[in-house]
């Protein structure tokens, strides 16, 4: 009875190394630094931001100024100058943080160009990352460059070029 229990467990573990699946691992940092219109469009979103930068900056600065002035001249204005000034220093204020949540905010002005932009060629390596699986019959493709930690992965599992070749070949 002993060895028909050893004899079936070894039966099982062999059954289900038989049914392995077939899985792939893919770097998709790797393949969207390959294809030009994604590096393209990552300096169109870097031009957009220094542009939206240079304005928040600029809007910093002037309200600096406008700060140190008052400073400089707070012991000579009135009570009703002052309250005036402070209220203006508050609005300015409030205007640069608004302008750099639209620009840089959640769903802001760079997260819609970045949709926009990026989005199209994200979605063009996803179907052709589901076009690789279907055709080589494929279980599972792992994403080793979002944040799935693979502590070891075999170089000969990598189907990185293989999805830049599908990309490339159109």
């Amino acid at each position: 009875m002993k060895k028909f229990t050893t004899l079936l467990s070894l039966m099982l573990i062999f059954g289900l190394f038989a049914q392995a699946q077939r899985y792939a691992i893919i770097d998709t940092r790797y393949i969207l630094s390959k294809l030009p219109e994604y590096t393209d469009a990552q300096k169109k979103l870097d031009g957009f931001s220094l542009q939206w930068q240079k304005e928040i900056d600029d809007k910093q600065a002037a309200l600096d100024l406008l700060y140190r002035n008052y400073e400089a001249e707070k012991v000579m204005l009135s009570e009703e100058l002052l309250k005036k000034r402070e209220d203006d220093l508050f609005n300015k204020e409030k205007e640069v943080r608004d302008l750099q949540k639209k620009r840089f905010g959640f769903e802001g002005d760079l997260f819609k160009k970045r949709q926009e932009l990026v989005k199209p060629i994200q979605d063009k390596v996803y179907n052709a990352v589901q076009k690789l699986a279907v055709t080589r019959q494929y279980d599972l493709i792992l994403d080793k460059s979002e944040g799935i930690t693979v502590i070891f992965a075999d170089p000969k599992l990598d189907r990185s070029d293989d999805v830049l070749k599908e990309l490339t070949s159109k």
